[in-house]
């Protein structure tokens, strides 16, 4: 019977141990682990910051944008900051107003062996240029849409509309090169007396490369102030 109490009370102690150690222990590993995310958080936020100064940095280094140009001959520019596009107005003659929108690079196509057109990469960049002109206090419309090339503008369609907005399926002509050759000379002409020329479209590619520097480190600038706030 001794030896059976000694064999017990050893056993009944590590049951005892067994039993504490089962028992809910106090949490001390959440504070511990909210630190070390926070850590992790802000150091991987510093690493963007740290990567978006450096870029801007560069940037404005060695190539900064310049001054958007605010007149081109007699338009008058609007820059849309932020924008991916930007306006122009003139007005012509007595009753007649010229308005442009137009595009950033929109696409590009490979330069052709023999070209003119000097490119880093082998490639023409496209800009769509929609051109309309409003006569005196009528509601109608000319409207041009056209293709700004680094050197010359291409005529790709041709309709009235109305200056609230074109009707759901309006009748919009034939594509343009389908155009008696004539009449297409007369339209080319029909724009190039109102400023929409091969020398717009080289100052509008000029333009846009100025502008696609400057919104890059607007955008930049943006995300590091938002990253920063607290």
């Amino acid at each position: 019977m001794a030896m059976v109490r000694r064999l017990v009370r050893p056993l009944r102690g590590i049951a005892e141990r067994v039993l504490l150690q089962q028992q809910p222990q106090p949490v001390i590993f959440n504070f511990t682990r909210n630190y070390i995310s926070e850590m992790r958080r802000e150091a991987f936020e510093e690493n963007i910051l740290r990567l978006l100064r450096y870029e801007i940095r560069y940037e404005l280094e060695h190539s900064p944008p310049s001054q958007p140009i605010t007149k081109f001959d007699s338009f008058i520019i609007d820059e849309r900051p932020g924008e991916q596009w930007i306006k122009l107005n003139k007005k012509f003659g007595e009753n007649e107003e010229i308005k442009v929108e137009v595009t950033m690079f929109d696409a590009s196509i490979p330069l052709q062996k023999g070209s003119d057109v000097s490119a880093a990469d082998d490639v023409q960049l496209h800009i769509t240029m929609i051109v309309n002109v409003l006569k005196g206090e009528g509601n109608e419309v000319l409207e041009f849409v056209c293709s700004a090339w680094p050197n010359s503008v291409e005529i790709r369609k041709v309709y009235m509309r109305g200056q609230n907005g074109i009707v759901d399926q309006p009748y919009v002509g034939p594509p343009f090169k389908e155009l008696d050759n004539e009449l297409q000379n007369s339209l080319y002409d029909f724009l190039e007396t109102r400023g929409i020329s091969d020398e717009l479209c080289a100052f509008l590619h000029q333009y846009m490369k100025n502008k696609d520097k400057l919104e890059f480190v607007r955008w930049m600038e943006k995300a590091k102030s938002f990253i920063e706030k607290k």
